[in-house]
Formats: C-alpha cells, sequence, structure tokens
C-alpha cells in the first residue's frame, strides 16, 4: 500500500558542494528526510521502472534513513533497488555500482569526513547515471521542490532486512541486497598490478592502513589482507561503527596523527595511508614523508603508465582551483589538458564522461579517475603502492626526486572551523571589495600581478558558476587563496591556501611553514582575518 503523508516545507535544504549536511537533530526532525528524498524524486524524470543505488558510510542515521528511501523509493516508482549489505557502500563503491549495472543513479548517505553520533553530523546527496555527484542544475531542482514540498509519498510496508544478502520484493518494487564490497575489489583488480604490490609487500614492506572506525575497513580488509598478502592487523580501526568509534574521520595530520607518529618511528611501517569516513579521501605518508595531497595528484599522474588501467597514459588533468599548481607542470611536460575547476567533485565529471581528463584531484584529500566519478581514497593508495612496486623506490625517494625534476610547489591549507557566519560572510565581502586595487600592490618581496573572485566556464557543457573563491596571484607564481567551504554543518570554515613555486633543488628542504612565512602574514594583513574572527590560530593546518 502506498500512502501519501501531508507534510510542511523546510527552508534550509540547499545541497552544498556534495549534498545536504545536517546535524543528525535536524535530519530526525519529522518530515525531514522524508521531504529532501521526495524532493529529488520530484526533480528527476524517467526513472520510472529503473534501478536506483542507495547506500551509506554507516554513521548514525544511516539504516533508518535507508528503510525511508527504499519505501520511497517503491512509492515512486522505481523498478528495483540496490543496497549494499547493513547499508554500507562507500562513496566511490556506490558509483562503481551505479555504472556497472546502469542504475539510474543513487542515493548516498554519508557527511564524508565530518564526525558521527547522534549529535553529530549527517548527509544525503544524489548521485546521476555517470555515478557523479548531482549538477548544480539538479540540486538547484531540488532546493527549489524542498521550499514548496507539502506532499510524500511512501510504501506501507515493513523494514527490510538489510544484513543478509539476496532479493526479494518491496510493495512490487525488486530490492537486492549486495555485497558491498566485492565489485569495488575486482574493479581495483583490474585497474592495478597487483602481482607487482603482493611481491613489494612479500619483499618485507611493512604498511599500516587506517581506516579511521569507518566504511572502507571492509574494503582495505579484503584487499590488503586477503589479496596482497599483507599481514594481518596491516589494516587498523576495520570495524565500520556509527560515531566512528569517537574519532573525527577526517584523514589529515591532525587527525591521523597516532598513524602518522607511528610510521615516522624507527620501527614503524614503511608505508602508511588511511581514508575518510565514507571512503572518498586518502592520507598518504612514507618514511621521512608527508605527501601532500597536491603533490600526490601531480606524482600519481607523472607515474599513470605503471598501473595497468593506465598504461597507455592520460587524456589530461583536472584540478579544483585551491589545489596546488604542481600537477600543471607535470600536464606541459606531458603535452595534456590542464583544466582547473571549482572546489566540488561534481565540476570533473563533464571533464571524464568527455574523454577530455583521466585523473582528478582536490587539495581535501581527494584524488580519483575515470574508473568511477567520485574521488576514491583506496584507489589513491593503491596506485601509491603500484607506483612504489614498479619503481623500487619509497615514499620519499620518489617524492624527491619528483620536486627534483618539476620544481617543488610549498603549499599549506589554514582551516578556521565554525566560525561565525556574519563574520565570515563579511571577511569575503571586504576581500572581494578589494579586488581591483590589489594588483600592482607590493608586500614586502612579492608584488600582486592579478587578482579576482574566480569564476569557471565549463568547456562542455558552456555552464558559468562563479564566486568561488578569492585568488591573489603573485609574480612568480605565488598565490593566496580564499574561500569558504561547503561542508560543514554549522557555522563557516574559512579556508586559507598559500602557495610559493620552489625551483630550485637545494631550497626543497625548508619546512613548509617557514617557507610559506610571509605569505600567511600577507593573507592575515589583506583579510583582516585574526581582528574579524577573534581567532588567532586554524583549527587545522594541513
Amino acid at each position: 500500500m502506498i500512502k501519501t503523508v501531508r507534510t510542511a516545507p523546510y527552508q534550509d535544504q540547499k545541497p552544498g558542494t556534495s549534498g545536504l549536511r545536517k546535524k543528525v537533530p535536524v535530519f530526525a526532525q519529522e518530515n525531514y528526510a522524508e521531504n529532501f528524498i521526495q524532493s529529488i524524486f520530484d526533480s528527476l524524470e524517467g526513472f520510472e521502472g529503473k534501478a536506483l543505488v542507495i547506500g551509506g558510510d554507516g554513521r548514525y542515521y544511516n539504516r533508518e534513513v535507508i528503510q525511508k528511501a527504499i519505501k520511497m523509493a517503491a512509492a515512486a516508482g522505481f523498478g528495483k533497488v540496490m543496497v549494499g549489505k547493513g547499508g554500507i557502500l562507500s562513496t566511490p563503491a556506490a558509483s562503481n555500482v551505479i555504472r556497472k549495472y546502469r542504475a539510474f543513479g543513487g542515493i548516498v548517505l554519508s557527511a564524508s569526513h565530518n564526525p558521527g553520533g547522534p549529535t553529530e553530523d549527517f548527509g544525503i546527496k544524489y548521485n546521476i547515471g555517470n555515478g557523479g555527484p548531482a549538477p548544480e542544475k539538479i540540486t538547484d531542482a531540488i532546493f527549489a521542490r524542498s521550499k514548496v514540498i507539502d506532499t510524500y509519498k511512501i510504501a506501507d510496508v515493513d523494514d527490510v532486512n538489510l544484513d543478509e544478502i539476496g532479493s526479494f520484493k518491496v510493495a512490487g518494487m525488486e530490492v537486492e541486497v549486495i555485497d558491498p564490497v566485492a565489485d569495488y575489489a575486482e574493479l581495483m583488480e583490474q585497474l592495478f598490478d597487483f602481482s607487482a604490490i603482493r611481491a613489494l609487500i612479500a619483499s618485507g614492506v611493512r604498511i599500516a592502513m587506517d581506516s579511521m572506525g569507518a566504511v572502507t575497513g571492509p574494503y582495505a580488509k579484503e584487499i590488503f589482507e586477503n589479496r596482497l598478502g599483507a599481514p594481518e592487523g596491516s589494516v587498523r580501526n576495520f570495524t565500520p561503527l556509527p560515531d566512528f568509534g569517537g574519532h573525527h574521520p577526517d584523514p589529515n595530520l591532525v587527525h591521523a596523527k597516532e598513524l602518522y607518529d607511528d610510521v615516522m618511528s624507527p620501527d614503524g611501517p614503511h608505508f602508511g595511508a588511511a581514508s575518510d569516513g565514507d571512503g572518498d579521501r586518502n592520507m598518504i605518508v612514507g618514511k621521512g614523508m608527508f605527501v601532500t595531497p597536491s603533490d600526490s595528484l601531480a606524482i600519481i599522474a607523472a607515474n599513470a603508465t605503471v598501473a595497468p588501467g593506465y598504461a597507455k597514459g592520460i587524456a589530461g588533468i583536472a584540478r579544483s582551483m585551491p589545489t596546488s599548481a604542481a600537477a600543471d607542470r607535470v600536464a606541459e611536460k606531458l603535452k595534456i589538458g590542464m583544466y582547473e575547476t571549482p572546489t566540488g567533485w561534481k565540476f570533473f565529471g563533464n571533464l571524464l564522461d568527455a574523454g577530455k581528463a583521466t585523473v582528478c584531484g582536490e587539495e581535501s584529500f581527494g584524488t580519483g579517475s575515470d574508473h568511477v566519478r567520485e574521488k576514491d581514497g583506496l584507489w589513491a593508495i593503491l596506485f601509491w603502492l603500484n607506483i612504489m612496486a614498479a619503481r623500487n623506490e619509497s615514499v620519499a625517494e620518489i617524492v624527491k626526486k619528483h620536486w627534483a625534476e618539476y620544481g617543488r610547489n610549498y603549499y599549506s591549507r589554514h582551516d578556521y572551523e565554525e566560525v561565525d557566519s556574519d563574520a565570515a560572510n563579511g571577511l569575503m565581502t571586504a576581500l572581494r571589495e578589494q579586488l581591483a586595487t590589489l594588483p600592482g600592490r607590493t608586500f614586502g618581496r612579492l608584488k600582486v600581478g592579478s587578482a579576482d573572485d574566480f569564476a569557471y566556464h565549463d568547456p562542455i557543457d558552456g555552464s558559468v558558476s562563479k564566486n568561488q573563491g578569492i585568488r591573489i596571484l603573485f609574480e612568480g607564481g605565488s598565490r593566496i587563496v580564499f574561500r569558504l567551504s561547503g561542508t560543514g554543518t554549522s557555522g563557516a570554515t574559512i579556508r586559507v591556501y598559500v602557495e610559493r613555486y620552489e625551483p630550485d633543488r637545494a631550497r626543497h628542504g625548508i619546512e613548509t611553514q617557514e617557507a610559506l612565512a610571509d605569505l600567511i602574514a600577507i593573507a592575515d594583513q589583506i583579510s583582516e582575518l585574526k581582528k574579524r574572527t577573534g581567532r588567532d590560530k586554524p583549527s587545522v593546518i594541513t
């Protein structure tokens, strides 16, 4: 039986860079999740009788919303739902399932790298048929619908047993509970030289993979220990927990410090990696070397052909605007396309679908390729192991040789989290008002060459995305970028990016914050950040 339920709209359901994210108590309000899911369905056309993929990262409230989504999909007229066992599907795995089985689209339940728990974060996003996040024309339609919605439809049936693989009917719709790991692991075996990686591990190279109590645990356990022969215990925190074990599932130097310290210790592993809440981000560390995400993208692109899935070379590289220009130098040498997009993986989709780009990356610890339409943490980790195996070199040796060949882009991101929203918006407004007067000004030894509010003109569909971040570009390649993040759930996060290009290999060993000290001071001088926010230092430095 299909029920039509009366509801009242909420006015705060505008999707950010990757779906709608709020605290669990917000989503738990009467009809809040139902309204947003119905708004998704009301914004789509032509899905009757087709398949929908549903899954999430296992965080608190995941199972409850999956049950609602299944019943509402049945009421909307979908012919089939594919859902991961236990409600689990990493974000890249969900993208793969959508693509492999030619589903109409998918609902991914995640707040990515944000904390989980009864009072923490939750999220819902819609992915289209190519496996990638919905473009802005769809998310704008979803938001518009959410502001006026007055009813939703739902099948009045019992909850689905998510813990048993198999197929059954729900209100006339087929529901298939699938192994969340199998299809993804099979894809990785097609892309990478598992024999070479097995030999690397067998030779005594010890690895440590921290899944941070999040979704990649089952995937990493199967791939690294079962298929690649890493000793039991190589994969840490591998059981997905609703609150991620009380940890913050963001793979950076603050929240994965224990892993970093272990790798840097004399007797620690040779290679360390971590992934986030939904499995789409990664951190790479080697003995004596933390790899910045910007450098990781450049090094993967420069060495792509060592992996079987990329043996014929790559068509192009795409990076988000705040990501460093390290990859640009690789693209220039390889004579391939280089694309600078706004932050948000959805902007890479057109380039990947059109065959313009093969490898993509964001400075926020996200890297991926055309194998799916999401960033992919385990993919990046496997790529690094494949490069190490092919070159028979350590992480530190690979990075230092790359700098010697291409130059080093000193780069850092300073995050000021949960800043008062009015203060954050006031800071950005004041910066925009200065843009016309900044070019030609000198700050210490640095002269501003240009300054703008980045706008992206999509070369495939012609769409324009404005106000994507303030750029201050100095002569000689240094730059400062300011933007507000769309991935948090309370207050505002101001991100400040500073970058300096250093071609002189004799100057590649300077500590990063020291190398960028003058730019950091200039950033505060121009923005009055400390004065406007009341913050003496960033919440996180990466």
